[in-house]
């Protein structure tokens, strides 16, 4: 339990609903100093939170869990976090947490990352008003639904990105891991890591990044599309579709993928670890990788960084 001086005591409590000092302090036990306290504890460690005479309240759309809407197993264990290295980081070391590991499906959510990364180990900070979170997907000798296989490993930062675009209901899919604006300005990342053995995984954690109300110079974010929609609604909405994608068969992955692409039929160039491709992007095969027709004949790219050549919708190309 944690002691009377952490502010995760308070944080659980509050909602984007105002509450008083002493409403806050009779149900903790405490002092309202020490309710102020650990209040101003959590505005340090990059919270959203207002304090006001009318009390204490998180910002509207806060991924709080007591705001979030989530049915199914995934997010069904839920924390919300100040400031952390990564998330991705942070749901493995919940998930091997002897006092409290977290169960499969678990969701780590974040405002702020001292550490965060991309794909290939860059790094990525989000602006104020990103969505950045991890689930954490244990395979099936870690109490997970089934095995993770290679095959299925490779295919879900494609059900993700089919599960984002839906949830968001705007922009399109550029290959691997990307949702674009439908100008081409990017609007949210996923990031794939898996603790390997063999042919299986013993767990994974899916880590995705959406700029909900704010962006860095030259992405977009989601509120320019669609106004007025919140971090903690979006983030149910992400749940909910990744419920779906992540357990769909292949072939209805590909097929969803395809339909809301901006990569298929288009020119591209694309970084692989072999030298640079130049081509147009014909068509996913069955395991998701992308098959560029070159000069020189068909090639299959099972990983590498994508640049669309030309504009979309008269928008400048990412």
């Amino acid at each position: 339990m944690p002691s009377p001086s952490n502010p995760d005591r308070l944080l659980p409590l509050l909602t984007d609903i105002p509450q008083s000092g002493e409403v806050l302090a009779a149900r903790l036990g405490l002092g309202r100093v020490t309710v102020n306290t650990l209040a101003h504890r959590l505005l340090e460690d990059g919270l959203p939170l207002h304090i006001t005479r009318a009390g204490y309240a998180l910002a509207p759309g806060t991924p709080a869990p007591e705001l979030v809407r989530r049915d199914g197993v995934l997010g069904a264990a839920l924390r919300y976090l100040g400031t952390v290295g990564s998330t991705q980081d942070a749901a493995r070391a919940w998930a091997d947490d002897p006092a409290d590991p977290a169960p499969h499906g678990a969701v780590v959510v974040a405002e702020r990352q001292t550490g965060g990364r991309g794909r290939r180990g860059r790094a990525w900070t989000p602006t104020p008003g990103a969505l950045t979170f991890s689930v954490l997907l244990r395979g099936a000798e870690e109490g997970g639904a089934a095995p993770l296989t290679l095959p299925e490993l490779a295919l879900m930062p494609l059900a993700a990105g089919v599960a984002v675009q839906a949830a968001c209901g705007v922009g399109g899919l550029k290959w691997p891991n990307d949702l674009l604006a439908p100008d081409g300005r990017k609007l949210a990342g996923i990031l794939l890591e898996a603790d390997l053995r063999g042919e299986e995984a013993r767990r994974a954690v899916l880590g995705i990044g959406l700029n909900v109300s704010g962006a860095p110079v030259g992405a977009a974010h989601l509120n320019e599309l669609r106004p007025g929609v919140g971090r903690a609604q979006v983030l149910g909405d992400i749940l909910t579709q990744l419920e779906r994608w992540l357990r769909a068969p292949p072939a209805e992955i590909l097929e969803a993928w395809a339909q809301v692409s901006v990569t298929l039929g288009r020119p591209v160039r694309v970084q692989t670890p072999r030298g640079p491709l130049e081509g147009v992007a014909e068509r996913l095969d069955g395991g998701g990788s992308l098959i560029v027709q070159t000069a020189e004949g068909p090639h299959t790219v099972s990983a590498g960084d994508v640049e669309l050549i030309g504009a979309l919708d008269g928008g400048p190309a990412p």
